[in-house]
This record gives C-alpha cells, structure tokens and sequence, in this order.
C-alpha cells in the first residue's frame, strides 16, 4: 500500500510518500514542500498547489491519501489561506480515487510517539526511527507530512 500524507498549507505545504508492505514494514519513497510566494494571489498560490500536487500523485500513484485536519487558529486569515488548500488537496484525492482519511495533531502525535502533547522534535525523530532513515527529513513540514502518513498506517492496523 503507498500512503501520501499531508500537512496542509497555503506557504507551504508538506508531503511525505511511504510504502507500507504486507508485513507492515514502512518505507520512505517521496518527501518534500509545495512552496508558494506570499505576495501572489490566493488563487493563484491554489493553482499552484493543484498542479504541483497532481504531479506528485501521478509519479508517485499512492492509493490512500491522509491530511492533517486544521485545528483552530487564532488568526482567522490564516485558517481561511489553509482550509482552500486542504479543499484542493481533498478535491484531488478523491478526483483521483484515493481513499481518504484526516488526522487531528493530538491524534497523530498519539500515534507517532505515544503522547498527544509531543513537541514537534520528538514526531520528527520518532518519524526518523519508525522509517529506519540516518537524519530526520527536512523541511519540517515534510516530516509532519510523514507523520500523518504513518499515523494513517497505523490507524489502519
């Protein structure tokens, strides 16, 4: 099974592609950011995120999609800016057939490390041990999205 995890953002936005075999033995395949600049208009930073994500999902051809759910913001501009790109990102999961799931950051910092209050250094070492990788991956909003990638696995277990 080849799981795209998501951590959602109009600036940047996360991706973390791995393989998960019959064992349940997990595999990094892809990992990066989506970037787009601030001054552009949001239409034009979403088309950005369509296109650059269609592209990794057709090189990649993962079967299961899971995206970090957006907590509440203080700042109601931001959490606007993010939820349209979490409306793209589910728009071309499910335009691709893929099955679909979505994660809190309490539930997948339960799932990485045992504990829904971690800090993001400990998920990015735990993602670094549970995928047997030499350093954790950077950016740290790829790491986050393989987080949530393997929190999908492990959900599905």
């Amino acid at each position: 099974m080849r799981i795209l995890g998501i951590d959602p953002g109009t600036g940047i936005l996360g991706f973390g592609v791995i393989d998960v075999d019959a064992r349940g033995t997990m595999q990094l395949v892809d990992a990066g950011v989506i970037r787009t600049p601030v001054h552009e208009d949001d239409a034009v930073r979403l088309l950005t995120i369509f296109e650059e994500l269609t592209d990794i999902i057709a090189q990649n051809k993962p079967s299961v999609m899971a995206v970090e759910k957006l907590f509440f913001s203080r700042n109601v501009t931001t959490a606007m800016t993010v939820s349209q790109a979490r409306g793209v990102v589910l728009l071309l999961g499910q335009q691709n057939g893929m099955e679909l799931y979505e994660y809190t950051p309490m539930q997948i910092k339960q799932a990485i490390t045992g504990y829904g209050k971690a800090d993001k250094k400990q998920i990015q070492e735990m993602v670094r041990v549970l995928l047997k990788l030499k350093e954790v991956p950077k950016p740290d909003d790829a790491a986050d999205a393989l987080g949530v990638a393997i929190t999908c696995h492990m959900s599905m277990r």
